[in-house]
């Protein structure tokens, strides 16, 4: 796959915070899930959280967004201390979560799924912008939910995030059991992406897809981050990087 490389990482280094994540632990019930993740993401920086299966990755996103049993730890996006604000005000400070179930509504069309997100914050894409950057779901957008693919779902569950005025992006496998030429067509929406300014947390299991999109790579394990690379050291480290995943 061929994909636009990302703005040098040197530029989004030199950016301001826009989220810090300090010794967090979550829990679902009584189990302990995440054991003191320490991250930081800067404005226009796409961030991968790398690992395997029930390394803790999906669940750094939902403590994110407050949308766990319990956590602990400091949670700071632009400035804003949240770790005791409920979820939904965690999406007006313009934070937007895509989960891997999607949760479209199949009952309405493309455009009315696309209509139906509240406003939470100035900067939202329009319909017009929206069909721009997915022209897929332009030519569907008028057919119901249960007629369109994987990956037409998955481009309306992103879609629809844009439309709020988010501006921090949690994504999870976006990529997950779709076909390789919609996998290319969410390469560049990222690509698209950055390039308007957004920040993008990607959770992500092909390798191959996130390797070029990224600023820097979180690897992580038994929830905790274990390893940080850069784009610029990921040639050296792919190796060791491959062998961490078991890819």
């Amino acid at each position: 796959m061929t994909i636009a490389q990302p703005r040098d990482a040197g530029m989004a280094s030199t950016a301001p915070e826009q989220l810090r994540v300090t010794d967090l632990h979550a829990f679902y019930g009584e189990s302990h899930i995440l054991h003191g993740v320490d991250f930081e993401v800067r404005k226009g920086e796409l961030v991968t959280l790398l690992g395997r299966n029930g390394a803790g990755r999906t669940t750094t996103l939902r403590a994110i967004m407050n949308m766990v049993d319990r956590r602990s730890g400091s949670i700071v996006i632009d400035g804003r201390e949240t770790l005791n604000t409920p979820a939904h005000h965690i999406a007006r400070l313009g934070v937007g979560y895509c989960p891997e179930e999607r949760g479209i509504f199949a009952s309405l069309n493309v455009e009315e799924n696309l209509l139906l997100p509240p406003t939470v914050r100035s900067g939202g894409m329009s319909l017009d912008d929206i069909y721009a950057m997915f022209p897929n779901l332009y030519e569907r957008r008028h057919s119901p939910g249960t007629r369109l693919s994987g990956g037409e779902q998955q481009m309306l569950a992103m879609a629809r995030i844009l439309r709020t005025g988010a501006d921090l992006l949690l994504l999870d496998e976006i990529t997950e059991g779709l076909a390789p030429v919609i996998v290319q067509a969410l390469g560049e929406v990222l690509v698209k992406l950055k390039a308007r300014g957004m920040t993008v947390v990607l959770v992500e299991q092909n390798f191959r897809f996130a390797a070029p999109l990224a600023d820097r790579h979180y690897v992580m394990e038994h929830g905790r981050i274990i390893d940080e690379i850069s784009a610029a050291e990921l040639p050296e480290r792919r190796e060791h990087l491959h062998a961490v995943l078991g890819v």
